[in-house]
């Protein structure tokens, strides 16, 4: 199989029809062979309906529906695994990206051989103050951390070879840096494509301003992870055992220096009211901390289980 078309949507209902329209319309004319997984992540309008009737007429359209709204990165995750073509493309299903773009990322991954392919929306139709300016500092911030030298993190429109949407684990929010963890997990020819962004046609977009906010705050989670996450007493052990080292012999040069005081019939003040002995054994107390949480970071790795992370209510055509 060619292609596996992957759209995660929340209630975008008036919009569906036409993005299938205009999907099949590319596939027939370029003679792919293909499925198109939608991802109903928890729709409280008629979206599984519509879907479902896609189905009916056509065995190539293939549904998960959720028994609630889990986030866009389950969304992936769940339609990642049940991917069969050799190249895999996802797309918002707000009409924003656009399906004419599908064969020449396909070609990227087929001919010029890359790992993943990402859309830059280099001409944007959203507002300036509310999405644009802010994406942008995303953006620098991401490159800068992750040494991914992309411009749009966060285009929904991207194309991956089947193997690289088959080892990467998409978490949390996370679907924001899928070139990072593709990146972590030894995908290294990344590439990207200008794609034409459209202005919303249907309904209001489901992100808000919060989105950014957690974006940076995922965008820690992964440089850390991938540097410590294998290894936390890497870091944690490390860091802890450093600070205990330096409160202990701290500690220890206050209590020598008292005794030579002593011994040598100089005037001298109780350990206790230097006010030294408790910083060294706060410096103690915490590098201890920091040792017990590398150390338990490793026990929980080794022990975790995989928990499921959304429910399935509906499969259709799987």
């Amino acid at each position: 199989m060619n292609l596996s078309i992957l759209i995660p949507l929340l209630n975008e209902e008036e919009s569906l029809k036409e993005l299938y329209s205009w999907i099949i319309k590319v596939m027939q004319s370029n003679n792919y062979s293909y499925e198109i997984i939608f991802v109903d992540d928890g729709s409280t309008d008629d979206s599984w309906n519509i879907i479902e009737g896609f189905s009916n007429e056509n065995p190539n359209v293939k549904g998960i529906r959720f028994m609630k709204n889990f986030g866009k990165s389950q969304a992936l995750h769940a339609g990642f695994a049940k991917a069969k073509g050799d190249v895999i493309i996802t797309m918002d299903a707000d009409l924003q990206d656009s399906p004419d773009e599908i064969p020449e990322l396909y070609e990227m991954i087929t001919q010029q051989k890359f790992d993943l392919v990402s859309g830059w929306k280099k001409k944007r139709y959203d507002s300036v103050v509310a999405k644009n300016l802010p994406s942008k500092l995303f953006n620098w911030a991401a490159r800068k951390t992750s040494g991914v030298e992309l411009n749009d993190f966060n285009c929904g429109l991207k194309a991956y070879k089947n193997v690289v949407v088959k080892n990467i684990e998409v978490s949390g929010e996370m679907h924001r840096y899928i070139p990072v963890l593709a990146k972590n997990a030894g995908f290294g020819k990344i590439g990207e494509k200008v794609v034409i962004h459209q202005a919303r046609k249907y309904g209001e977009t489901k992100f808000g301003m919060e989105r950014f906010i957690n974006g940076f705050l995922d965008l820690i989670t992964i440089w850390f992870l991938s540097r410590f996450g294998k290894r936390p007493m890497h870091l944690f052990g490390a860091i802890g055992s450093i600070m205990f080292i330096i409160g202990f012999l701290s500690a220890g040069y206050i209590g020598v220096s008292k005794l030579y005081h002593m011994y040598n019939g100089m005037k001298y003040s109780l350990v206790t009211n230097n006010p030294w002995f408790f910083i060294a054994l706060t410096t103690m107390i915490l590098g201890t901390q920091l040792f017990l949480a590398g150390f338990l970071g490793e026990i929980i790795l080794r022990t975790k289980n995989n928990e499921e992370r959304y429910k399935v209510s509906r499969e259709v055509n799987f």
